[in-house]
């Protein structure tokens, strides 16, 4: 009876998100993963998980942040459900994170949410990747940039892991803008990102890259967008083709979702919301 309250009140949640941002939940239009997760309760509850990645140094965990209010500090999450630790990000400032991508043995963590539109430049720490035996995260570098047409509430982050090259996704836009950094950028002065192209839905609020850099997920509250890359197309090449829709269980508020390393699926991590318990979902590739 639990599995089915707990299942009706995700529903009822995206429908109430659905009514906040007119969100229309689209049909699942391929069955290239399982359309029922594996599922596992975090414990102790991570209360607002806003970006996951799936740690190489440290496998069978995943790395967690939480956005705006919440220490600079990142979980370290096993695929089981249970939280390992927690290491902080000495000298970082947890505006509000969002998003977070790990690439060649790198983090990137994005602050970039900006709910009231109101902040001149955002930031993206870039550090190595810590190992589990790791208490503080001493140094990073400081990736400042600001939009060329004023601020934007963003939570989605793509790195490009062959050029290095940095997309940001906005969510609140009428179609999520995609705007570009190019490498190398600076670490010492304020870049500016360039816009390479829009989607044809908003709500964007987490994407990934399969390890093999050959697919990408969109993540919005209520659906999953799939997308595949051919040799030598760029992102926003492959953003602005043709997509299919994952099947999708609904969450709390759902605003991370990561591939796993070894490409077997992915998995997808949702806020606490107004639920009693998180979970962690594992969506099998078939």
């Amino acid at each position: 009876m639990k599995k089915y309250c707990s299942f009706f009140f995700s529903l009822f949640y995206a429908l109430l998100l659905f009514a906040c941002n007119k969100e229309l939940p689209p049909k699942a239009t391929t069955s290239i993963f399982d359309s029922m997760p594996v599922v596992k309760q975090v414990v102790p509850i991570i209360n607002e998980a806003s970006g996951i990645a799936d740690s190489k140094t440290n496998p069978g965990y995943l790395w967690v942040e939480e956005d705006s209010g919440n220490p600079p500090q990142l979980y370290l999450l096993g695929h089981d459900g249970k939280v390992l630790k927690t290491i902080y990000i000495k000298g970082a400032v947890n505006r509000d994170w969002e998003d977070m991508a790990l690439v060649n043995d790198t983090i990137y963590v994005a602050d970039i949410g900006d709910n009231n539109l109101g902040f001149p430049d955002y930031t993206i720490y870039q550090f190595a990747e810590p190992s589990a035996s790791t208490d503080t995260v001493a140094s990073f570098s400081a990736i400042h940039f600001t939009y060329p047409d004023g601020a934007h509430d963003a939570e989605a982050l793509l790195i490009d892991p062959v050029t290095k090259d940095i997309y940001i996704i906005t969510k609140r836009d009428a179609f999520s803008k995609i705007y570009k950094l190019s490498f190398p950028y600076s670490t010492t002065s304020v870049n500016t990102v360039s816009l390479v192209g829009a989607l044809n839905y908003n709500n964007v609020v987490s994407a990934a890259f399969a390890p093999d850099g050959r697919e990408i997920i969109i993540k919005t509250y209520l659906a999953l967008y799939y997308y595949t890359r051919s040799q030598n197309e760029t992102i926003e090449q492959v953003l602005g083709k043709s997509y299919t829709i994952l099947p999708y269980t609904p969450e709390p508020q759902g605003e991370a979702v990561t591939f796993a390393n070894d490409n077997s699926g992915f998995f997808t991590l949702s806020e606490k919301g107004f639920a009693t318990t998180v979970n962690l979902y594992f969506y099998s590739r078939e």
